[in-house]
């Protein structure tokens, strides 16, 4: 077995000097997508391992490499790194041809360098039979922690401030001076992970560190991105998002493996209108939530908003004609990560003039719905009903389910209101709006008793605002009490839809005589189609008193026509909006 273990390897080692008699050849260990992953991870292998390098390859990545050797010395030394578990199981051997511009250390070139022989002995060749002990460097004193700690460069001091602040163990200012605060989070991040609390890292210790924020760092993937069609250059988290498709003004980059992270980058012709408008529907879409920074100028604007699910950042500037911009959009609950991709895509967004992203680009066949702006979903409310405006301030009578368990209230998506007042009893819930209102028109209750079986309407948002104004839907007035004898209610026979509730129900002179109540009442019982109830207008007119609010009583006597009646219902009819 021995014998064929060294067959192997030798016939290994002379496929290679045939292929690479001429070249060096290096062990690559790990390739990085962005240099300063490279460059840390290049310095945490430096702390244990001689003759490490870095290389900028081709495809754009960065990759570390041990070398350079020659045929025979690579390839016996990556076995018995691999042996020792001192370079991960994957490394592989590499041509120098395969590497351009070295960046690490700073200054070599070890393309140029001789390389590392070895003679080739049957020592070395069974080196993978032969027990080793794991490459460990000896720990180091305080004092000598602190003599190598000198060695530092003021980068790398910035480097492991940033690394103990990412994991927790320090909120001052990156600023590379090792001071009282600086000296006890090292100390905590020393005790967490089983070292003593000296309060100097020492070399290994600092390699850890860096080493560890590295490779969480790498898990983003930032590297550069150019994107020609959209005209924007940019570094990326391409280990999260994906390009999926163009939808103007809008380039969309999609969440891959389920990271939950979208990117978006803006870019339209336009002016200082357009930026406007585009500043607007942003404000409409899900992917901006409500609660966030507003920043608008004339050339420029900055959004944020987060909620349970999502954090999301948008900017956008003007110059030139030109809007170009992007969004990110980042699971709750990863601010760390969050910060570094969006610092990263703020300092590296580079717009490139005289591209811009066509209004018209692909073939159409994209998903279309009024509920979509650019492929991306319009916030909607969780349900919506109706009201109507009760006094000329403003003040919006509605039902209690409209209302119940909101944390935010709109009148026709536009105005904020709160409930000042309600009656569960009743159905009824009087909402103020965030500013006051002049309405055209507001309900005049009948003071009457209505009679039986005449014609009565009901308005309502009966599409729940699809439509964009108020329907009128008529039916007759089939009891003025209800099914148990409640003198506060009305039996209407009318096919009413759940937007519906909450409206006014008027009668031929265009007096109000109550408000719809939902479908679903007395303990949950659903109601025939044809069935409907209101709460009248005495009822409601104690409630409104009881509220301190004075009920305007009309004074109507001849029926009105319909389309005056039309025109008076839309007037008064309110969308009363529930959103989470």
């Amino acid at each position: 077995m021995k014998q064929l273990i060294s067959a192997l390897v030798f016939g290994m080692i002379a496929i290679w000097g045939h292929v690479a008699a001429a070249q060096a050849i290096f062990v690559q260990i790990e390739a990085q997508p962005n240099l300063t992953g490279a460059q840390n991870r290049a310095r945490a292998y430096a702390g244990s391992l001689p003759d490490v390098n870095g290389f900028r390859l081709g495809s754009g990545w960065y990759a570390v490499a041990l070398g350079p050797y020659d045929e025979s010395a690579a390839f016996a030394r990556m076995q018995t790194l691999k042996a020792r578990r001192a370079i991960p199981p994957d490394s592989f051997l590499v041509r120098q041809e395969e590497y351009s511009q070295q960046f690490w250390p700073v200054g070599a070139n070890a393309l140029a360098a001789p390389r590392i022989t070895t003679p080739r002995t049957d020592s070395q060749t069974t080196a993978l039979e032969q027990p080793v002990m794991p490459l460990v460097a000896p720990e180091e004193s305080r004092a000598e922690a602190l003599r190598s700690e000198r060695n530092l460069s003021r980068e790398e001091k910035f480097d492991l401030q940033i690394a103990m602040k990412w994991f927790g163990f320090y909120d001052g200012a990156i600023d590379a001076a090792f001071g009282p605060g600086t000296r006890n989070s090292m100390a905590a991040w020393q005790q967490a992970n089983g070292f003593e609390p000296t309060g100097v890292l020492t070399t290994k210790q600092r390699a850890k560190l860096t080493g560890d924020y590295s490779a969480v760092i790498a898990s983003l993937g930032m590297a550069p991105l150019r994107d020609d069609v959209a005209g924007i250059e940019l570094e990326m988290p391409l280990a999260m998002v994906a390009f999926e498709r163009y939808d103007p003004p809008f380039a969309h980059y999609q969440a891959i493996d389920d990271s939950g992270v979208t990117v978006l980058l803006i870019s339209q012709h336009g002016d200082e209108n357009t930026l406007l408008g585009l500043y607007d529907i942003m404000q409409t879409l899900e992917i901006v939530p409500l609660e966030g920074e507003r920043t608008r100028r004339a050339n420029r604007f900055t959004l944020t908003g987060q909620n349970a699910r999502i954090t999301s950042y948008t900017h956008a500037v003007l110059d030139n004609d030109e809007i170009k911009g992007f969004t990110l959009i980042w699971p709750t609950n990863d601010d760390a990560r969050r910060e570094v991709a969006l610092n990263t895509m703020r300092d590296s967004f580079a717009p490139i003039a005289g591209v811009v992203l066509p209004d018209a680009y692909g073939d159409g066949a994209l998903e279309q719905s009024i509920d979509l702006v650019s492929g991306l979903q319009i916030r909607r409310p969780q349900s919506s009903r109706s009201g109507f405006y009760v006094d000329a301030r403003g003040m919006v009578l509605t039902t209690a389910e409209a209302v119940q368990g909101c944390s935010r209230i709109t009148l026709d998506e536009v105005y904020e209101a709160q409930v000042v007042a309600s009656d569960k009893t009743l159905g009824l819930a009087l909402l103020q709006p965030s500013e006051p209102l002049a309405p055209i028109e507001f309900a005049r209750f009948q003071p009457r008793v209505p009679r039986l079986k005449s014609e009565i309407a009901v308005s309502g948002y009966s599409f729940e605002g699809m439509l964009g104004a108020p329907t009128l839907t008529y039916g007759t007035l089939a009891d003025i009490k209800g099914l148990r004898g409640e003198n506060t209610m009305k039996r209407l026979a009318l096919v009413a839809t759940p937007g519906d509730a909450g409206g006014p129900v008027f009668d031929a002179s265009g007096s109000v005589l109550g408000m719809l109540l939902p479908s679903e009442i007395n303990s949950g019982k659903r109601l025939p189609d044809d069935v409907s109830f209101a709460t009248d207008a005495p009822a409601i007119a104690e409630f409104l008193s009881n509220s301190g609010f004075s009920p305007a009583a009309s004074d109507r006597l001849t029926p009105m026509a319909a389309e005056d009646l039309t025109v008076q219902a839309a007037n008064l009819t309110v969308l009363v909006s529930c959103w989470e």
